[in-house]
């Protein structure tokens, strides 16, 4: 009876991968690199090659495997076409069936971020919960919608992108994505660094901020410290991300929210201005919410991608 999967997430410099059993257990992890020359041409059969090689040191079968589950970095449709992915060059083409092509496995594929949340309700932050949405506040802000047990991805793939909900009116600076005023410009690492440089430009106020590197991390350590300044930066991105997050919540009315990325180490203290603003901005019917921290780290994309092969 099969009972291993194949797990992938897709990132713009390396490869993760994992080996997994039906359980959820991960046997062993790995990376390769993501080769995005001639327009991203040898990823697949990159993963391809490292996937069969792997099956062949375990001396798996081919019929023991369940199939293959990856994140990708772009908007994916539930039959598996990916709708451009501008960091890897491609175009729009079926990665399940290209994959399944190449290993001759069933592949099931999801965006990254959605991948991850998926992930995170199954074996991170949001057990316990069906209905959740995973927030990703790293260089950019991602996000992945899961209600009742299902992954919400929408007409093309881009259903959750959070991160593009338009905020602030009066932004002039464009996002990576053309647009002006989106969430990521103000809750990203990048946009919490922006907010405290310019912060730090208005006047002459003491702060820590002064005397090193400025970044989300030493934002909120600072913050953790009491620096003024550094609490003030922490009020305008918790009034952004709050209000983005009361936009997602009158939507899709979730159980919780589970907070992941390279900000979300700052820790515990990020809800202290993320969940006041929520409530002051949010629905009645969406405040019974909870506010949770991702648990897996790097590891919630691989946990993700398995659970996409049994669902």
């Amino acid at each position: 009876m099969a009972q291993y999967i194949f797990a992938v997430d897709l990132g713009g410099t390396t490869v993760k991968l994992g080996l997994f059993d039906k359980e959820g257990n991960v046997l062993e992890k790995w990376e390769i690199v993501t080769r995005k020359e001639n327009n991203g041409e040898n990823i697949l059969p990159d993963i391809a090659a490292t996937i069969l090689a792997k099956a062949e040191e375990k001396a798996i079968a081919k019929e023991d495997i369940l199939g293959i589950g990856i994140g990708v970095p772009g908007p994916v449709d539930s039959k598996g076409t990916i709708y451009k992915a501008a960091n890897l060059g491609w175009d729009v083409f079926n990665v399940s069936d290209t994959l399944s092509e190449l290993t001759g496995l069933p592949v099931k594929t999801g965006n990254d971020a959605n991948v991850a949340a998926l992930g995170e309700m199954w074996k991170g932050g949001g057990q316990g919960y069906n209905s959740i949405v995973a927030v990703t506040l790293g260089t950019g802000v991602g996000g992945g919608v899961i209600i009742e047990g299902k992954l919400l991805a929408g007409a093309t793939g881009a259903g959750g992108e959070i991160g593009h909900i338009h905020v602030e009116d009066n932004e002039r600076i464009p996002c990576g994505c053309g647009n002006t005023g989106c969430l990521e410009q103000y809750t990203s690492a990048t946009g919490i660094t922006r907010l405290a440089n310019e912060r730090l430009a208005l006047d002459a106020k003491p702060s820590v901020l002064r005397d090193g590197e400025v970044s989300a991390k030493t934002v909120f350590d600072a913050v953790k410290a009491g620096d003024e300044l550094a609490i003030e930066v922490a009020e305008i991105f918790g009034m952004y991300l709050g209000k983005g997050l009361a936009v997602v919540g009158a939507v899709v009315n979730p159980e919780a929210f589970v907070i992941g990325g390279g900000v979300s180490k700052a820790g515990e203290v990020l809800f202290d201005y993320i969940e006041k603003n929520y409530m002051k901005y949010s629905f009645h019917g969406t405040r019974n919410v909870k506010f949770k921290l991702a648990t897996l780290g790097n590891d919630a994309g691989i946990y993700g991608a398995a659970k996409l092969v049994l669902e």
